[in-house]
């Protein structure tokens, strides 16, 4: 009886001690992952894009988000219409929502609501 105790009150430590290190990790990134949620709550469609085709849109002044220096490697996030995006050779739609997929891409543009034009549905 005492052996289970010891076992329960081990791994209580255990999710305790894990739990103190996820909050402090949170707090040490200072909102940087609130406000990279914020900006994909406003983006329609998220696409990856190859880091030439990054420095072309930079070259051509378009100016990358701030979040994406925040995070660590860094990234490019651009805020295009859907015409912009069309001279993007090799895009690759991803889903918009924190991903494997969307944190390993170095370059992403994402398309607002109001750049995306609303298809009209089929009527039934």
């Amino acid at each position: 009886m005492t052996e289970i105790l010891h076992e329960r009150a081990r791994r209580a430590r255990e999710r305790a001690l894990i739990l103190a290190w996820e909050y402090r990790q949170r707090n040490y990134s200072k909102g940087v992952w609130y406000r990279l949620r914020r900006t994909l709550v406003d983006a329609a469609e998220a696409w990856v894009i190859d880091r030439l085709e990054a420095d072309r849109l930079e070259a051509e002044g378009y100016v990358p988000l701030p979040i994406g220096r925040e995070l660590e490697p860094p990234k490019r996030f651009f805020l295009l219409t859907e015409e912009e995006l069309k001279k993007a050779p090799g895009r690759r739609k991803i889903p918009v929502r924190l991903s494997g997929d969307l944190l390993r891409a170095p370059s992403l543009v994402l398309l607002t609501h109001t750049s995306v034009r609303i298809r009209e549905q089929p009527r039934r």
